[in-house]
């Protein structure tokens, strides 16, 4: 994907995203009220109204994570600032229109801001009350040792490039004693980029047979030299190798708990559903619900009948 590509893509999202540069300023010039100390260096200026780094690095950590890679170079980097700069812009003109003082606008800003507080509530309380102990995630492992039999494994990380002159350009920097986690950073075409190119445990089966080939041949710590596939040209380092056998509990604990904690999350969601409208004061008006529409059960489109076996 060009980089003019992800910018379109980049800049749609950020249309939406929280406006974290813009402090603003009454039309007179004047403070609209006591703005936040601002954090970080000023990198850029929009009619008075500052941009810092710590408003920059907010943005950048609020990108998805496919998009992350790609604003991580310096010509990304530069496409980013200048759609905050736009948004700003945007921003100021609208205040002159008197956009911000409409009722449409309160009306939305009153509803994020319920949807912001709940959220956070919510947050702060299943993050407190919902944890997986050692003894739950010891139990499950006992109980489902068979779930985490796997065949052997290698431990890699690549750099993924377009064209095989950067890639030849590459691992003669690497050769020179570059740091393969900083060039993949850098110059990767993949998600894995943002980890310093890191793909993690796998198996056989798991990724494309000429990545394979090479990947399952080298000793730990070895870089390979440049391999071809239908993604482009990747230079791959191999950081581990284990047998095939049960992984031990200490190897999958981390997996377990993101299996067990979406549970524990919706009990404690619901628990608290529960105890919240205990000593509310409720009323259903019934009557005004079934005039809100939709179709009446009798009305309502029947379930396929099960396939005949």
């Amino acid at each position: 994907m060009k980089l003019k590509t992800v910018v379109t893509i980049l800049a749609a999202a950020l249309a939406i995203t929280p406006l974290a540069g813009c402090k603003g300023k009454s039309e007179s010039g004047a403070p609209s009220g006591t703005p936040a100390k601002k954090e970080g260096q000023v990198v850029a200026e929009v009619n008075g109204d500052t941009i810092t780094t710590s408003d920059f690095k907010h943005e950048l950590d609020n990108l998805p994570p496919y998009l992350k890679p790609m604003a991580d170079t310096p010509e990304g980097k530069k496409e980013l600032l200048d759609t905050m700069v736009v948004r700003e812009l945007i921003l100021q003109q609208a205040k002159k229109d008197g956009l911000d003082r409409s009722p449409e606008v309160a009306a939305k800003l009153e509803e994020l801001k319920k949807r912001v507080v709940v959220e956070a509530f919510l947050k702060k309380k299943v993050e407190e009350q919902a944890s997986v102990s050692e003894a739950e995630m010891k139990k499950f492992y006992d109980e489902n040792k068979e779930k985490f039999k796997t065949g052997a494994q290698v431990h890699a990380s690549h750099i993924l490039v377009k064209s095989e002159k950067e890639a030849q350009d590459l691992l003669k920097e690497l050769k020179g004693g570059a740091s393969f986690e900083e060039l993949a950073r850098k110059h990767s075409i993949d998600s894995a980029a943002a980890r310093g190119g890191d793909l993690g445990w796998f198996s056989k089966g798991s990724m494309v047979p000429e990545f394979e080939k090479v990947v399952f041949g080298l000793k730990e710590g070895e870089i390979s030299g440049i391999v071809k596939t239908k993604f482009g040209y990747h230079i791959i380092k191999l950081t581990g190798k284990r047998p095939a056998g049960i992984r031990s509990f200490d190897e999958v604990k981390d997996q377990i708990k993101a299996a067990l904690l979406p549970t524990k999350q919706q009990e404690v969601f619901q628990k608290l559903k529960d105890d919240i409208k205990k000593n509310a004061k409720i009323s259903i008006k019934e009557d005004v619900l079934k005039e809100l529409g939709g179709k009446a059960p009798s009305q309502a489109t029947p379930a396929p009948a099960p396939e005949s076996k």
